[in-house]
Protein backbone atom coordinates (compact mmCIF):
# COMPACT_ATOMS: atom_id res chain seq x y z
CA UNK A 1 0.00 0.00 0.00
CA UNK A 2 0.96 3.62 -0.66
CA UNK A 3 2.14 6.05 2.28
CA UNK A 4 -0.57 7.94 3.07
CA UNK A 5 0.47 11.87 3.50
CA UNK A 6 -1.73 13.83 5.95
CA UNK A 7 -1.88 17.75 5.95
CA UNK A 8 -2.16 18.68 9.50
CA UNK A 9 -0.69 22.20 9.36
CA UNK A 10 -3.13 25.02 9.05
CA UNK A 11 -4.09 27.30 11.94
CA UNK A 12 -7.80 25.81 11.95
CA UNK A 13 -9.69 29.83 13.01
CA UNK A 14 -13.03 28.11 11.83
CA UNK A 15 -12.53 25.93 15.86
CA UNK A 16 -11.51 28.84 17.96
CA UNK A 17 -11.93 28.76 20.45
CA UNK A 18 -11.01 25.03 20.93
CA UNK A 19 -7.68 25.35 18.68
CA UNK A 20 -6.25 28.29 20.50
CA UNK A 21 -3.93 26.31 22.30
CA UNK A 22 -4.21 23.26 20.53
CA UNK A 23 -4.25 21.72 17.01
CA UNK A 24 -7.41 20.76 15.08
CA UNK A 25 -6.24 17.04 15.03
CA UNK A 26 -5.81 16.91 18.77
CA UNK A 27 -9.22 17.91 19.56
CA UNK A 28 -10.86 14.87 21.64
CA UNK A 29 -13.43 13.20 20.17
CA UNK A 30 -15.35 10.27 22.49
CA UNK A 31 -12.29 10.70 24.14
CA UNK A 32 -8.93 10.47 22.22
CA UNK A 33 -7.42 12.64 19.63
CA UNK A 34 -9.25 12.97 16.49
CA UNK A 35 -5.89 12.18 15.17
CA UNK A 36 -5.27 8.69 16.62
CA UNK A 37 -8.89 7.68 15.34
CA UNK A 38 -7.29 8.01 11.46
CA UNK A 39 -4.03 6.57 12.51
CA UNK A 40 -5.96 3.32 13.96
CA UNK A 41 -8.31 3.30 10.62
CA UNK A 42 -5.15 3.25 8.32
CA UNK A 43 -3.33 0.69 10.47
CA UNK A 44 -6.55 -1.41 9.74
CA UNK A 45 -6.89 -0.75 6.54
CA UNK A 46 -3.15 -1.87 5.53
CA UNK A 47 -1.14 1.01 5.34
CA UNK A 48 2.03 0.85 6.73
CA UNK A 49 3.55 4.25 6.82
CA UNK A 50 2.01 7.61 7.31
CA UNK A 51 3.68 11.30 7.19
CA UNK A 52 2.36 14.15 8.48
CA UNK A 53 2.89 17.50 7.05
CA UNK A 54 2.39 19.75 10.44
CA UNK A 55 3.14 23.49 10.58
CA UNK A 56 0.94 25.59 13.75
CA UNK A 57 2.20 23.78 17.11
CA UNK A 58 2.92 21.00 15.43
CA UNK A 59 5.13 19.46 18.11
CA UNK A 60 1.86 18.54 20.08
CA UNK A 61 0.85 16.21 17.41
CA UNK A 62 4.49 14.63 17.14
CA UNK A 63 4.26 14.51 21.26
CA UNK A 64 0.96 12.52 21.02
CA UNK A 65 1.73 10.32 18.01
CA UNK A 66 5.19 9.71 18.45
CA UNK A 67 6.84 7.07 15.92
CA UNK A 68 3.45 5.34 15.14
CA UNK A 69 4.70 1.65 16.89
CA UNK A 70 1.58 1.96 19.43
CA UNK A 71 -0.94 2.27 15.83
CA UNK A 72 1.33 -0.58 13.89
CA UNK A 73 2.67 2.07 11.58
CA UNK A 74 5.39 3.87 10.69
CA UNK A 75 5.04 8.16 11.32
CA UNK A 76 7.23 10.41 10.35
CA UNK A 77 7.05 14.17 10.27
CA UNK A 78 7.69 17.19 7.62
CA UNK A 79 7.18 20.60 9.45
CA UNK A 80 6.09 23.44 7.61
CA UNK A 81 8.85 25.73 9.21
CA UNK A 82 8.51 29.02 10.22
CA UNK A 83 6.16 30.12 7.61
CA UNK A 84 3.23 28.27 6.59
CA UNK A 85 3.50 26.47 3.18
CA UNK A 86 -0.04 25.85 1.92
CA UNK A 87 -1.27 22.14 1.74
CA UNK A 88 0.62 21.91 -1.65
CA UNK A 89 3.76 23.52 -0.33
CA UNK A 90 3.54 21.27 2.32
CA UNK A 91 3.28 18.16 0.53
CA UNK A 92 6.11 19.29 -1.60
CA UNK A 93 8.47 19.68 1.23
CA UNK A 94 7.23 16.15 2.11
CA UNK A 95 8.37 14.40 -0.90
CA UNK A 96 11.28 12.90 -0.21
CA UNK A 97 9.73 10.74 2.74
CA UNK A 98 6.46 9.97 0.05
CA UNK A 99 7.86 7.67 -2.92
CA UNK A 100 6.72 7.97 -6.26
CA UNK A 101 2.68 7.21 -5.28
CA UNK A 102 0.87 8.47 -2.52
CA UNK A 103 -2.46 8.97 -0.98
CA UNK A 104 -3.35 12.64 0.40
CA UNK A 105 -6.18 12.84 3.42
CA UNK A 106 -6.44 16.17 5.33
CA UNK A 107 -5.76 16.06 8.87
CA UNK A 108 -9.76 17.10 9.86
CA UNK A 109 -11.46 14.10 7.83
CA UNK A 110 -12.73 10.47 8.52
CA UNK A 111 -13.37 8.75 5.60
CA UNK A 112 -15.25 5.53 5.28
CA UNK A 113 -13.53 3.98 2.19
CA UNK A 114 -11.46 1.20 1.03
CA UNK A 115 -8.03 2.40 0.40
CA UNK A 116 -7.05 -0.85 -1.10
CA UNK A 117 -9.39 -0.43 -3.79
CA UNK A 118 -8.52 3.00 -4.73
CA UNK A 119 -5.41 2.44 -5.09
CA UNK A 120 -5.73 -0.44 -7.41
CA UNK A 121 -8.35 1.51 -9.56
CA UNK A 122 -5.79 4.24 -9.93
CA UNK A 123 -3.23 1.59 -10.85
CA UNK A 124 -5.52 0.47 -13.39
CA UNK A 125 -5.87 3.90 -14.99
CA UNK A 126 -1.73 4.90 -15.10
CA UNK A 127 -2.94 8.17 -14.11
CA UNK A 128 -0.49 10.62 -12.54
CA UNK A 129 -3.06 11.58 -10.16
CA UNK A 130 -6.74 10.91 -8.76
CA UNK A 131 -9.54 12.70 -6.89
CA UNK A 132 -12.61 11.02 -4.93
CA UNK A 133 -15.77 12.42 -5.26
CA UNK A 134 -18.61 12.38 -3.33
CA UNK A 135 -22.46 13.72 -5.46
CA UNK A 136 -22.63 16.75 -2.82
CA UNK A 137 -26.17 18.67 -4.10
CA UNK A 138 -24.92 21.19 -1.86
CA UNK A 139 -25.26 19.56 0.85
CA UNK A 140 -21.80 20.40 2.69
CA UNK A 141 -20.32 23.18 0.49
CA UNK A 142 -20.71 24.92 -3.26
CA UNK A 143 -20.07 21.81 -5.63
CA UNK A 144 -17.04 22.08 -7.26
CA UNK A 145 -16.60 19.36 -9.25
CA UNK A 146 -16.89 18.48 -13.08
CA UNK A 147 -16.91 14.61 -13.16
CA UNK A 148 -17.82 11.82 -15.59
CA UNK A 149 -17.07 8.87 -16.67
CA UNK A 150 -14.11 8.43 -14.03
CA UNK A 151 -12.48 11.81 -15.35
CA UNK A 152 -12.62 14.70 -13.49
CA UNK A 153 -13.62 17.11 -16.05
CA UNK A 154 -12.98 20.41 -14.09
CA UNK A 155 -12.28 20.94 -10.46
CA UNK A 156 -12.34 24.78 -9.47
CA UNK A 157 -13.42 26.43 -5.98
CA UNK A 158 -13.34 29.95 -7.95
CA UNK A 159 -15.59 29.52 -10.09
CA UNK A 160 -18.79 27.02 -10.11
CA UNK A 161 -20.64 25.98 -13.49
CA UNK A 162 -24.05 24.18 -13.55
CA UNK A 163 -22.49 20.92 -14.38
CA UNK A 164 -20.47 20.78 -11.28
CA UNK A 165 -22.51 18.18 -9.16
CA UNK A 166 -19.68 16.82 -6.85
CA UNK A 167 -17.32 17.61 -4.48
CA UNK A 168 -13.42 16.76 -3.36
CA UNK A 169 -14.16 14.02 -1.30
CA UNK A 170 -10.88 14.40 0.79
CA UNK A 171 -8.72 11.51 -0.10
CA UNK A 172 -6.54 11.72 -3.48
CA UNK A 173 -3.35 9.97 -4.68
CA UNK A 174 -0.91 11.68 -6.47
CA UNK A 175 2.57 11.17 -8.22
CA UNK A 176 5.86 13.42 -7.18
CA UNK A 177 6.01 14.35 -10.84
CA UNK A 178 3.12 16.35 -11.07
CA UNK A 179 4.70 18.95 -8.52
CA UNK A 180 7.76 19.81 -11.04
CA UNK A 181 5.67 22.31 -12.60
CA UNK A 182 5.75 24.25 -8.94
CA UNK A 183 9.53 23.04 -7.93
CA UNK A 184 10.24 27.15 -8.04
CA UNK A 185 6.69 28.33 -5.83
CA UNK A 186 7.04 28.72 -2.06
CA UNK A 187 3.46 29.02 -0.56
CA UNK A 188 1.18 26.17 -3.10
CA UNK A 189 -2.71 25.54 -2.15
CA UNK A 190 -3.26 21.82 -3.21
CA UNK A 191 -6.38 22.90 -4.93
CA UNK A 192 -4.28 24.89 -7.64
CA UNK A 193 -2.82 21.55 -8.12
CA UNK A 194 -5.96 19.74 -9.07
CA UNK A 195 -6.93 22.81 -11.24
CA UNK A 196 -4.31 22.28 -13.09
CA UNK A 197 -4.60 18.44 -13.76
CA UNK A 198 -7.76 18.63 -14.28
CA UNK A 199 -7.90 21.25 -17.03
CA UNK A 200 -4.98 19.92 -18.50
CA UNK A 201 -7.14 16.22 -18.70
CA UNK A 202 -4.66 14.91 -16.20
CA UNK A 203 -6.72 13.76 -13.11
CA UNK A 204 -8.82 10.61 -12.72
CA UNK A 205 -12.22 10.46 -10.63
CA UNK A 206 -13.18 7.51 -7.90
CA UNK A 207 -16.75 8.19 -7.36
CA UNK A 208 -17.95 7.40 -3.43
CA UNK A 209 -21.40 6.63 -2.28
CA UNK A 210 -20.77 7.04 1.15
CA UNK A 211 -20.60 10.37 3.26
CA UNK A 212 -17.43 12.00 4.62
CA UNK A 213 -16.94 13.39 8.14
CA UNK A 214 -14.96 16.18 9.51
CA UNK A 215 -13.89 18.16 12.59
CA UNK A 216 -13.48 21.74 10.50
CA UNK A 217 -16.77 23.08 11.70
CA UNK A 218 -18.29 22.83 15.10
CA UNK A 219 -21.38 21.12 13.22
CA UNK A 220 -18.69 18.65 11.73
CA UNK A 221 -17.24 17.46 15.37
CA UNK A 222 -20.69 16.89 16.88
CA UNK A 223 -21.27 14.59 13.82
CA UNK A 224 -17.80 12.48 13.69
CA UNK A 225 -18.56 12.49 17.77
CA UNK A 226 -21.35 10.55 16.79
CA UNK A 227 -20.44 8.52 13.96
CA UNK A 228 -17.21 7.77 15.65
CA UNK A 229 -19.18 5.88 18.71
CA UNK A 230 -19.88 3.11 16.63
CA UNK A 231 -16.72 2.79 14.85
Amino acid sequence: MYTVAIIAGGLASRMLPLTEKIPKSLLSVNGKPFIHWQLDYLSKQGIDKVVICTGFLGEQIEDSVGDGKKFGLEVVYSNDGPSLLGTGGSLKQALPHLGEHFFVLYGDSFLPINFHDVQLFYESLGESALMTVFKNNGQWDKSNVYYEKDRIILYDKKSQLEAMQFIDYGLGILSAEVFVPFKNKGYLDLADVYNNLSKAGRLAGYEVFERFYEIGSHEGLKEAHFFLEGV
